[in-house]
C-alpha cells in the first residue's frame, strides 16, 4: 500500500490526481488531502441544482466534478479527504464496508463511536460526519469519503443551499443530513493535523506492507494536465450536467416574470418567458438570444447585453432578468 499526500489544497489537482493514480498507479493506493472550500458533486448530478449560487460566486468557493456518483459535498480546511484506489478484488463487494472499517476502528481508537449506516454513510451518535463513494472498474477500486474534523458547518449549509423548486430534473440529489465534526467528539484536542498524522500511522499498521510516496515531478505535470484538460473546466463540471428543466419566478418594477428553460449538457436549448409584465417589441428576440447559451452567468449575461431589453420590456433591466435565470 503506497501511503500518498497531496501537496496541494486546490480541488481540482486532488480530484484530477485520484484519476490519475487509479489509471497508472498498478499498487494499491491510500492517499489523504484537505481542500480549499469547495463543493464536490457526484458524477451524476445537476451541479446547478447543488448550489447556492450566489453563496458560491460572493465566497469564490470551487466547484469540481468527481468521477464517483453520490451526492454533493463541501469541503474546506477543516475537513479532511481520504481516498482507497486498489486492486479490484475477484468477487468486489457492493458494500462500503471493506474501506470505512480501517477509519472506523481509528476513531473507536480515540474513544469515538463512529458507525456505518445506511447506504455510504459514517456517523457519531446519529449524525453524519463523512460521505462516501466508490467507483468500480474492471481491474480497481477507487472509494472516497470526507472526514469533518473541524468545518464550518455554517458555510456547508449555505454552500449546498439550492431551492428545489428551481429545478425538476432526473439527476441524484443530494440529501441534507443532520452532520458534526469529529473534533467535537474528542477526549482530548487534536488540530485536523494531528488527526491526519494518526490516521496514517493506524493505516500502515493495518497495512503492514505500506510505504509513503510522494509525487514526481512526471506526475504532478501529468495531474496538472488533467486540471488543465479537465477538472477546472465548465464543460466538465457543469456541462456533463443531465438534462434538466429549470423554473423561477420573480418580482420586478415591470410586473412578475416567470423562466422556464429547458438545459441539456449545461446548455440553454429552449427558454420560455412568461408573467404579467407589459411588452413593448416581441420578447422571442429576447427568449432566442439564450437558445444554445451556457447556463452559466458569465456568458448569459454577454448573450443579454446585445439585446435590446428596454426596447423590449417596460421597467424590466438586465440584472432582473439575470436575477430569474439563476
Amino acid at each position: 500500500m503506497l501511503i500518498v499526500k497531496s501537496p496541494e489544497s486546490n480541488p481540482y489537482f486532488n480530484i484530477a490526481s485520484e484519476e490519475y493514480i487509479l489509471e497508472n498507479f498498478s499498487e494499491d493506493v491510500f492517499m489523504l488531502y484537505i481542500n480549499e472550500p469547495s463543493i464536490i458533486v457526484g458524477r451524476y448530478q445537476n451541479t446547478m441544482s447543488q448550489l447556492n449560487l450566489d453563496y458560491v460566486q460572493k465566497n469564490k468557493i470551487k466547484v469540481v466534478r468527481r468521477l464517483t456518483g453520490g451526492g454533493a459535498v463541501f469541503h474546506d480546511l477543516g475537513n479532511l479527504n481520504f481516498s482507497f484506489i486498489c486492486q479490484r478484488q475477484e468477487e468486489e463487494e457492493r458494500s462500503f464496508i471493506r474501506y470505512t472499517e480501517p477509519i472506523i476502528r481509528y476513531l473507536k481508537s480515540l474513544n469515538v463511536n463512529a458507525y456505518l449506516e445506511g447506504r455510504n454513510d459514517l456517523l457519531i451518535d446519529g449524525r453524519k460526519f463523512s460521505g462516501n463513494a466508490r467507483l468500480v472498474t474492471a481491474e480497481k477500486v477507487l472509494q472516497h469519503g470526507t472526514l469533518l474534523f473541524q468545518a464550518r458547518l455554517s458555510d456547508l449549509s449555505q454552500a449546498l443551499q439550492a431551492s428545489p423548486l428551481k429545478f425538476k430534473d432526473k439527476a441524484v440529489k443530494s440529501i441534507q443530513s443532520r452532520v458534526t465534526n469529529i473534533s467535537e467528539h474528542l477526549a482530548k484536542t487534536l488540530s485536523v493535523v494531528d488527526f491526519e498524522k494518526g490516521l496514517v500511522q493506524f493505516i500502515t499498521g493495518h497495512y503492514p506492507d505500506s510505504t509513503y510516496y510522494e509525487f514526481s515531478a512526471a506526475d504532478m505535470l501529468a495531474i496538472n494536465n488533467k486540471v488543465t484538460e479537465k477538472y477546472d473546466t465548465w464543460e466538465w463540471n457543469f456541462g456533463k450536467s443531465p438534462q434538466y428543466n429549470f423554473t423561477k419566478t420573480i418580482r420586478s418594477k415591470g410586473g412578475s416574470l416567470e423562466f422556464n428553460l429547458i438545459v441539456d449538457n449545461g446548455m440553454i436549448r429552449k427558454c420560455e418567458l412568461q408573467g404579467d409584465f407589459f411588452a413593448c417589441g416581441d420578447i422571442d428576440i429576447l427568449e432566442r438570444a439564450l437558445e444554445n447559451c451556457k447556463h452559466e452567468p458569465e456568458q448569459v449575461k454577454k448573450q443579454l447585453e446585445k439585446v435590446p431589453i428596454s426596447e423590449i420590456l417596460i421597467n424590466i433591466d438586465i440584472e432582473d432578468i439575470m436575477e430569474g435565470l439563476f
